[in-house]
């Protein structure tokens, strides 16, 4: 297993329109596309949005993003994630087995 940690700078003002949309479109997608949505938390004070989505191997994450962005559902968000986002940060994640 391999993971994603995403840290997402939210527009001032807009975390709690950002938190519906993950919460009602962005996280059932994912996971409907075959990327399990792990955890996710806010830090207000510096309005970030911080997340980990999963995935089986790293040899599938170009493949299940391109299924995800390109489905009807992320399609019908159009740039409605974007608008919310000021500024992305994405790490790839490894189990210590500790």
């Amino acid at each position: 297993m391999i993971s994603q940690l995403r840290i997402y700078t939210i527009n001032r003002g807009m975390m709690e329109s950002w938190i519906k949309l993950f919460k009602d479109h962005i996280k059932p997608n994912h996971e409907k596309y075959g990327i399990p949505v792990e955890y996710s938390w806010v830090n207000s004070d510096q309005t970030e949005f911080i997340w980990v989505r999963s995935f089986d191997n790293i040899d599938i994450i170009e493949s299940k993003e391109k299924e995800y962005y390109s489905s009807p559902e992320r399609l019908a968000m159009a740039d409605q994630p974007q608008k919310h986002i000021a500024k992305t940060e994405v790490r790839i994640v490894e189990p210590t087995g500790v």
